[in-house]
């Protein structure tokens, strides 16, 4: 029986799958991956595909050994900075080198562009909570929420005065004032 790998392309049998250990790798691997993320691997890893070649199946499981230690932590480290990288940002980053792929030079030759995608959610991800722990402090809330924090001691209210226009006194107040003064 042939088989066709639909991310490298390469074409085998059944029983020269089973017997090669490169396969027997990639398969491992891939059966550790979690099951949400295996379609989108197996595409994401077409990309390493050589143009007018197939991808050996000892590269592909490399490919997916290379990464499956990060997604299994959940944490990459990049640039110095270890930063979360749960299933969902794998899977977005994935897809969205897919979207652009026509831009992108292929074959690729690492996954340096996945890491800085997924490193700049991870980054997102960070901003955002500062900026709601921020906001927490500062009593901030969303629109229609109402705050139920309680600012330390140390913080002085500021009071603002709103200065009102002043209305034009009626005429008859005027000589009701006036004949009460006595002229």
């Amino acid at each position: 029986m042939k088989l066709s790998c639909p991310g490298c392309g390469a074409i085998f049998s059944l029983d020269a799958l089973l017997g090669n250990e490169g396969a027997r790798e990639a398969v491992m691997a891939a059966m550790q991956l979690p099951a949400p993320l295996g379609w989108h691997m197996i595409r994401y890893i077409a990309l390493f595909r050589p143009a007018q070649r197939q991808l050996s199946l000892d590269r592909v499981a490399n490919l997916i050994n290379e990464l499956l230690p990060m997604i299994t932590a959940a944490r990459i480290e990049r640039n110095g900075r270890t930063c979360s990288a749960p299933q969902d940002y794998w899977r977005m980053a994935m897809d969205d080198m897919l979207a652009k792929r026509d831009t992108l030079t292929l074959p690729l030759k690492s996954h340096g562009y996945l890491l800085t995608i997924i490193e700049g959610y991870g980054l997102k991800a960070d901003q955002r909570r500062e900026q709601q722990h921020e906001d927490k402090l500062a009593g901030r809330t969303p629109v229609g929420g109402v705050s139920h924090h309680t600012p330390s001691p140390d913080v002085k209210p500021v009071l603002i005065e709103v200065s009102q226009p002043r209305s034009v006194m009626p005429q008859s107040v005027k000589e009701i004032l006036k004949s009460t003064r006595g002229g």
